[in-house]
């Protein structure tokens, strides 16, 4: 992937002011106070029919007692990184439970990988991970209605495509609908990498202007107003993923009227913003309430 840095003279002013962390969006009201829950692991669920081509599996985490609500959970497909090459549901094993503590039951999913598999198989895989737990809801006590997916780097790229995916659009599954989208350190638009290797090997062709896998590969290209919410965070040093892929998407997101907001991590690159993304979490589980309980 192309490396570009991202410099801070070149950043609106109000992305500076102060602080750490910046937060770009609507005011954001007062969040109540939320109980960490302890919960509860399921390894190794497989998720795949007998026919798919490779065998995926998923760890469950659920929250331990009974949901708010008195019926099922709201859950989360929990989605790792690693430039569609590499990494595996260890790597976000931390989100998991993040997120399971909060109150959702967090699916951790595994996907194909370069150069056993290119797109679209990937997002094909996310999109089963969805089938698999609508079709298993009770088993897991999950609301089939409420899905959710979080996803770093690679990870978001597969969340947010999959969540904005419309009818019509070739790769689009009706039931593999997303209700929310929480997306870090994302590559929205692949059409902007010319150059570079690893979107290349994940599309399986170089860049050219009138590329139909490099358009339909990115999120940003589908974004309609019938979008789920969509939370992005982005490191202000970035150099693998510009940040302008955030900043940029979340302009089409607010001309289609997509609900969205952006959480800034100043001063942090890529894998910083992955390892440090504390503030980040906390408040993309403040969206998920909001979007999603």
């Amino acid at each position: 992937m192309m490396l570009r840095l991202v410099s801070a003279a070149l950043l609106p002013a109000a992305v500076l002011s102060s602080g750490c962390a910046r937060h770009i969006g609507k005011p954001e009201a007062p969040q109540p106070a939320r109980v960490e829950r302890s919960y509860s692991v399921q390894r190794d669920q497989l998720f795949t029919p007998p026919n798919w081509p490779k065998a995926l599996l998923a760890d469950v985490y659920t929250p331990s007692g009974a949901p708010p609500s008195g019926d099922r959970w709201p859950a989360v497909l929990v989605i790792h990184g690693g430039g569609w090459k590499s990494g595996d549901r260890e790597q976000v094993e931390s989100l998991a439970e993040r997120v399971a503590k909060r109150g959702y039951v967090a699916v951790n999913i595994t996907y194909r990988l370069v150069p056993d598999a290119l797109f679209p198989a990937p997002v094909e895989d996310v999109q089963q991970a969805v089938r698999w737990l609508r079709a298993n809801a009770e088993r897991y006590q999950v609301d089939p209605t409420r899905i959710g997916a979080w996803g770093y780097s690679a990870g978001a790229h597969l969340a947010a495509l999959v969540g904005g995916l419309s009818p019509g659009d070739r790769l689009y599954a009706e039931d593999a609908r997303l209700k929310v989208v929480v997306a870090g350190g994302i590559p929205s638009d692949l059409r902007k990498f010319h150059g570079g290797t690893l979107v290349p090997n994940f599309l399986g062709e170089h860049w050219s202007e009138n590329s139909v896998a490099f358009r339909e590969s990115s999120p940003a290209a589908y974004v309609t107003a019938g979008d789920p919410p969509v939370f992005l965070y982005h490191g202000t040093w970035d150099m693998l993923v510009p940040l302008d892929q955030s900043l940029d998407y979340q302009a089409a997101l607010d001309a289609a009227g997509v609900p969205n907001e952006l959480y800034l991590l100043r001063g942090l690159g890529h894998i910083a913003a992955f390892l440090m993304d504390g503030a980040a979490v906390q408040r993309g589980a403040d969206f998920l309430d909001r979007h999603l309980r």
